[in-house]
């Protein structure tokens, strides 16, 4: 690591912060002429690869300044009068549980940028798409930034406008009822959420998280924070996904373009999980505590209820969506998540937030790996693609986007491993990774997950929560069950002599995807890297921040 001056690491996390901000605007700004290249629009695109390429690499240097001596400690702090009338103030901030996430953000958004750059999804203006994007990731990154309750909830509510015009305008079939019911479900949930913030400033007198998290509900009163944690907490499970409130996902998934599929599953659904962790559990513990065992109990049946519908779709005959079914397998990996939180134990924590950075990963590289499946096959049903009578579009044709293959359009099936090896090679590795396989970053967060119900705090029940924990080990059992039937049906498969290949990994999608399979080896392998950062934090936030 390296030794950066306080005032720099100040300046890098506000230009972390800003950058994509200011760059959404130059975006809509007219190129240089010097600067537009073969067109205006690969102009735009080149400036977005250039702008979350910086603010990837002022991340990267934000963590290599990082002190990874003290991660309990919030730093490159900035803290600002901005309304003095209400006490809110513009305060950022990084500790080891918000780091991760800062990096993993603006690693996704410039892989995002990076596909779209040699593959634009089809739709309106780029210009438009670009600055979007870059909206999205300045509103994510300040989620994970802020230190402060009602500039939380501006960061929080900020991601909802870009995603639901990402979806509505560049999505594919269902767009317009999907991108109503995103917003919809969201916003509901985020009015219900900001009523508990303002009761939680008010009654404590303060909106600063740090000081809120000292106090350690103490200036609140029991009933005030069984309100609070009531009213916060269904905005944050609506965004988590927590069932029954998912219901929004699978359609935002399935008809997302590549890029707002991965960035959706691989940073907006953490920014809900973080709240809890952030939020609920240091500001009003006792509220949190009486509510565990039921957000325990709404984790688990979302684990086995993804499951479950994941089997349904991956089912013979079911005509599944591919896309739906990752969004499914979603709801029972953030109920992991969700469960790893509840047992409010340093070991159950921390499981949870390393559990979000694996599904970060290794979702956002399904999403990507469905993508390019897509783009080669025109579809992404799952009976459509085991067909061993399906074939390639022909050159002079274009790819269905209804979900199903036109008539006569396919000679043979996907079957990967036969027609582009590298991509049925990648889709198998993602998927034995989602399942949790030993080695790979998917195992350590499920696993810390339920050791943490094996043995929760000392105020909730040890009987309800190991029945908790056996129902979430049943479900890892399903999660194989369904992984291993998509890569049965995608990836195998006889393929005949005269039947023409599938266009195997891209140069681009290999710079894309790259850094997500050495991310979730590398964490699989070495997970004391992201628990070092985590693990000092989470026993101080636990603690009320008086260790």
């Amino acid at each position: 690591m390296i030794d950066i001056n306080e005032s720099v690491m100040q300046f890098l996390l506000a230009f972390v912060v800003v950058g994509p901000l200011l760059g959404a605007v130059a975006a809509l700004l007219p190129a240089p002429p010097g600067l537009k290249g073969k067109s205006p629009e690969q102009a735009v695109l080149r400036h977005g690869v250039t702008v979350t390429g910086v603010i990837l690499i002022a991340a990267i240097v934000l963590a290599l300044g990082f002190d990874h001596d003290h991660p309990s400690k919030m730093q490159a702090t900035t803290d600002i009068s901005w309304i003095p009338a209400l006490d809110v103030r513009i305060h950022l901030g990084i500790d080891g549980i918000s780091l991760p996430l800062v990096v993993l953000t603006a690693l996704l958004t410039f892989l995002c940028a990076l596909y779209s750059y040699f593959k634009p999804p089809t739709g309106p203006s780029p210009k438009a798409f670009v600055a979007l994007l870059l909206l999205l990731e300045t509103g994510t990154l300040a989620t994970f930034s802020v230190l402060d309750l009602l500039l939380f909830f501006l960061a929080f509510e900020t991601v909802l406008i870009p995603m639901y015009f990402l979806i509505a305008r560049w999505g594919g079939e269902g767009r317009t009822r999907a991108a109503w019911k995103f917003i919809l479900f969201t916003l509901l949930g985020s009015v219900v959420m900001l009523l508990g913030l303002l009761l939680i400033g008010i009654k404590a007198g303060t909106f600063d998280m740090v000081a809120l998290a000292t106090d350690n509900g103490r200036s609140l009163s029991t009933s005030v924070q069984v309100i609070a944690v009531l009213a916060i907490g269904i905005g944050l499970a609506v965004k988590a996904p927590m069932w029954p409130l998912h219901s929004w996902l699978p359609e935002a998934h399935t008809a997302a373009p590549t890029v707002g599929s991965v960035l959706l599953a691989g940073v907006l659904l953490k920014m809900g999980t973080y709240g809890f962790v952030r939020i609920l559990l240091p500001v009003a513990p006792e509220g949190f505590h009486t509510f565990a065992p039921y957000l325990a109990a709404f984790a688990v049946v979302g684990i086995i209820y993804g499951s479950l519908a994941c089997l349904a779709l991956a089912k013979q005959g079911a005509k599944g969506d591919l896309k739906r079914l990752i969004a499914y397998s979603s709801v029972g990996h953030m109920g992991f998540v969700l469960l790893g939180i509840s047992t409010t134990t340093p070991t159950g924590v921390n499981g949870a937030l390393f559990a979000n950075i694996a599904h970060g990963l290794i979702t956002g590289l399904l999403f990507f790996l469905v993508g390019a499946l897509k783009e080669r096959t025109g579809t992404t049903d799952l009976d459509t693609l085991s067909l061993p009578t399906l074939s390639l579009p022909s050159p002079d044709r274009h790819p269905s986007t209804s979900g199903s293959a036109a008539p006569n359009q396919f000679q043979s099936g996907a079957a990967l491993y036969g027609k582009a090896p590298r991509l049925g090679g990648l889709l198998a590795f993602a998927a034995v990774a989602s399942l949790g396989l030993p080695g790979l970053a998917g195992f350590w967060g499920e696993m810390l997950a339920l050791f943490g119900a094996f043995k929760p705090a000392a105020d909730l029940s040890r009987p309800a929560f190991l029945t908790f924990m056996a129902i979430g080990a049943f479900g890892t059992l399903l999660t194989a069950a369904y992984m291993l039937i998509v890569v049965r049906r995608v990836c195998m498969g006889a393929v005949p002599r005269d039947t023409p290949k599938l266009a195997d990994v891209h140069g681009y999608e290999f710079a894309a995807w790259t850094p997500l399979v050495a991310l979730t080896v590398a964490a699989g392998l070495w997970p004391r890297a992201l628990l070092g950062l985590t693990d000092p934090a989470v026993q101080q936030l636990l603690a009320g921040g008086t260790r």
